[in-house]
């Protein structure tokens, strides 16, 4: 059983942008916790249907979702990827497809997408 509230953060492993999405969920979505499922280019994987990695991401959502409770899951894309070099806009397409992939998992969550820019500020998608 866990004590306050969770939401769930599907990110990049590059650690320069666990603060940023981690600290704008929590301002934005009055979260006392995120637990960070990471995956080098989340975004990529998930958007372009790599089966194995998504259900190892969804097996950890769905632990996150029944242990923590938690009821928002992001996606998030950043700037400067090495996992994933790929435009701005390409990202956007990509963390979109992402979200709707999350949601056809039919979780009792809200789920939404992030961009992290080149100052490692966040931008709702």
């Amino acid at each position: 059983m866990s004590s306050g509230k969770f939401a769930t953060a599907i990110n990049c492993m590059d650690g320069r942008t666990q603060n940023p999405v981690s600290d704008w969920v929590r301002s934005n979505h009055s979260v006392e916790y995120v637990d960070m499922i990471t995956e080098p280019g989340c975004d990529k994987v998930i958007s372009e249907k790599n089966i194995d990695l998504i259900e190892q991401i969804k097996s950890k959502v769905e632990i996150s979702v029944n242990a923590h409770k938690s009821s928002l899951v992001v996606v998030a894309g950043h700037y400067g990827c090495a996992a994933n070099v790929a435009t701005k806009e390409m990202h956007i397409k990509q963390i979109q497809k992402s979200v709707n992939i999350v949601k056809s998992w039919n979780l009792p969550i809200q789920v939404i997408g992030l961009w992290v820019n080149e100052e490692w500020k966040i931008e709702q998608v």
